[in-house]
């Protein structure tokens, strides 16, 4: 790799690093798969059956806030550095991050980016994820290693993480562009969110960008006129800040990851999301085509 680690890198790049036995402590691959309860699938027993070989599971349940009512919020730092750590990861460590997700990368992006968030930037994505491992024939396994704990000191930039008083004052404002990258049918209201409790919409302002929309049909990445096209006829300005929200934290990473491969490092998430927007906000912040919040 380049002194420049590229956010991205192939199912070919990855294979050649396992083939040639490069997996270890200067460069570890996660498996940071996640499942919406309805979709009925163990993340962790399929990654028991079979994975890429030399992986390590990262669950983002684990790694999370604390003392939140939301889902996977961000860690505190000590928590991040101690959960990595245990994971045989170093602050020289190149660590490549993939989910076995239907559309290729789902959850990857938003542990790519907590690494970016708590300053390690040796982080990168395999391009189409476990999906396109397999199309492409690349070996699996179902062996598990056991690493040895390393020190990781995390760095956080908070900067990069925006609050539901930090939205709510921008709504006021309009000072910051936001990008929402659920489905459109969330978005507009037209459809049902994934929480029970929560009903779809969205806060006034907002672009809506699904996530999907930055992912060819095989579910790798755009190629950069791509990337940009997609930004450009959504009205995006990627020369001007930008923050993302979606329904928690998680696809909004890919807003961020797609913005990054065009030059721009620093779009924020905010970290509650739909999910606790819908909670605390009042019945006016919440625009919908279907059936409204209740006052």
């Amino acid at each position: 790799m380049a002194a420049q680690t590229r956010a991205v890198v192939s199912g070919q790049w990855l294979a050649e690093a396992v083939r040639c036995n490069l997996v270890g402590p200067k460069l570890r691959i996660l498996d940071t798969s996640w499942y919406m309860a309805r979709l009925k699938r163990d993340a962790k027993a399929e990654f028991a059956q079979r994975h890429i070989p030399g992986s390590l599971f990262f669950d983002i349940e684990e790694c999370c806030s604390r003392g939140t009512a939301f889902e996977h919020m961000l860690p505190t730092s000590s928590h991040f550095s101690q959960y990595v750590g245990d994971l045989g990861i170093g602050n020289d460590t190149h660590v490549v991050v993939y989910d076995c997700s239907d559309v290729g990368s789902y959850v990857a992006p938003r542990v790519w980016w907590m690494f970016r968030m708590f300053g390690h930037s040796r982080v990168s994505v395999l391009d189409g994820g476990w999906k396109n491992w397999l199309l492409d024939g690349h070996p699996v396994t179902a062996e598990s290693c056991v690493p040895e704990r390393t020190e990781f000191r995390a760095a956080a930039n908070l900067s990069w993480v925006k609050s539901y008083e930090d939205v709510l004052e921008n709504v006021g404002t309009r000072r910051v562009q936001v990008v929402d990258s659920r489905p459109v049918g969330r978005f507009r209201g037209t459809e049902p969110e994934t929480r029970d409790d929560t009903l779809p919409g969205h806060f006034p302002g907002t672009i809506n960008l699904p996530f999907t929309s930055f992912m060819d049909a095989n579910g790798k990445e755009l190629e950069t006129e791509g990337l940009s096209k997609v930004f450009r006829e959504a009205g995006v300005d990627l020369e001007q800040p930008l923050w993302v929200t979606c329904s928690r934290g998680v696809t909004a990473c890919q807003v961020v990851l797609a913005a990054h491969l065009l030059g721009h490092p620093g779009a924020c998430v905010y970290d509650g999301s739909w999910t606790e927007w819908f909670k605390r906000a009042s019945p006016e912040m919440i625009i919908s085509e279907g059936e409204g919040k209740k006052v």
